[in-house]
């Protein structure tokens, strides 16, 4: 039997016991084993070391099979082939739309639905989003090429998105566009149910602009399932949309536009917490929103490199994602 600080190691049979003596001083500390015990000590702790390498190694290989940050080239994509593989290279553009599902459900602007896209930077006249799929889950090989009126170009029999058709209007109508965010946020519902205006009131939510229409589906195509699912329908939200940053949908959600994926990214996610300061302030008396001025100045700063950059890396890093 030996003991140290604090701790007696007593053998019984096969096994070796850990006691507390409580009557030596000071903070308890480690057992210290002699002859057999230390040898069974060792070896449970490399047996316990190898266990840990083993689900190391294992944890990699199943990140390269989803795609995941495993990647050897940095994009998240190694071993992730999807249906027939790739239809897009890991262009930077393509890869941040990865990110930019992973963060927008890491943020909770997104849930089971919702969805990001790009303007393809190869021709101004497509775009790419993911197939028809949740967007915590999105992998680059899920990406997809789409024409301006919405039809895909390579469908080989995957399930696309009913609503691509916010995307395929948006950037038909706006080629200052590059990358549109549809949510369905639940901060942001409230305003789009009830006309309240949202505007920007603190200084890092400027960059959703001084106006946020608001765009009610039924006004133009009666009862519907509330989704924009053709072109038409599309058109008619890129017009109520204008040369805003944001709309809102009655009952159903947001459109958020950018210049680039960063941009609209971001855009969406503190669209959701100026909803949500705003709601709260007005518990507590008549907030006061940004002036038109401040909103152009703070935008200027928000969407520079400085902010940007800094932004986009912190919440690639709380999405577990490589900044790209």
């Amino acid at each position: 039997m030996e003991w140290e600080s604090g701790y007696r190691l007593e053998e019984t049979g096969s096994f070796t016991v850990d006691v507390q003596d409580h009557g030596h001083g000071g903070c308890p500390a480690r057992a210290v084993a002699p002859g057999a015990s230390r040898r069974r000590l060792l070896r449970s702790t490399l047996g316990l070391f190898g266990l840990v390498l083993a689900g190391t190694q294992w944890s990699a290989v199943g990140q390269q099979q989803r795609g995941g940050a495993a990647g050897s080239d940095g994009s998240g994509s190694a071993g992730s082939t999807g249906p027939g593989g790739p239809d897009v290279p890991a262009l930077p553009e393509f890869l941040r739309v990865v990110a930019a599902n992973r963060i927008l459900a890491n943020e909770g602007v997104v849930d089971a639905f919702g969805h990001v896209s790009v303007r393809d930077p190869r021709d101004a006249e497509r775009f790419v989003m993911s197939r028809s799929r949740s967007p915590a889950l999105v992998e680059l090989s899920d990406l997809m090429e789409f024409r301006l009126d919405g039809s895909p170009v390579d469908p080989r029999g995957r399930t696309v998105y009913g609503e691509r058709m916010i995307h395929a209007a948006v950037y038909a109508a706006r080629p200052d566009v590059h990358a549109v965010v549809h949510n369905h946020s639940r901060a942001v519902l409230p305003f789009a149910l009830t006309g309240a205006p949202l505007e920007p009131v603190i200084h890092t939510a400027s960059i959703i602009g001084p106006e946020i229409p608001v765009w009610d589906i039924r006004d133009r195509f009666g009862d519907t399932d509330m989704l924009v699912r053709t072109i038409e329908q599309g058109r008619d939200l890129a017009a109520a949309l204008g040369s805003n940053t944001c709309a809102l949908m009655r009952g159903h959600g947001a459109v958020v536009v950018g210049s680039s994926v960063q941009a609209a990214v971001l855009t969406a996610v503190y669209l959701q917490v100026d909803a949500e300061v705003l709601l709260a302030a007005r518990g507590l008396g008549e907030p006061k929103g940004l002036s038109r001025g401040e909103i152009e100045k703070s935008s200027e700063t928000q969407l520079s490199p400085l902010a940007l950059d800094r932004a986009w890396e912190y919440f690639c890093a709380r999405a577990g994602v490589d900044p790209v």
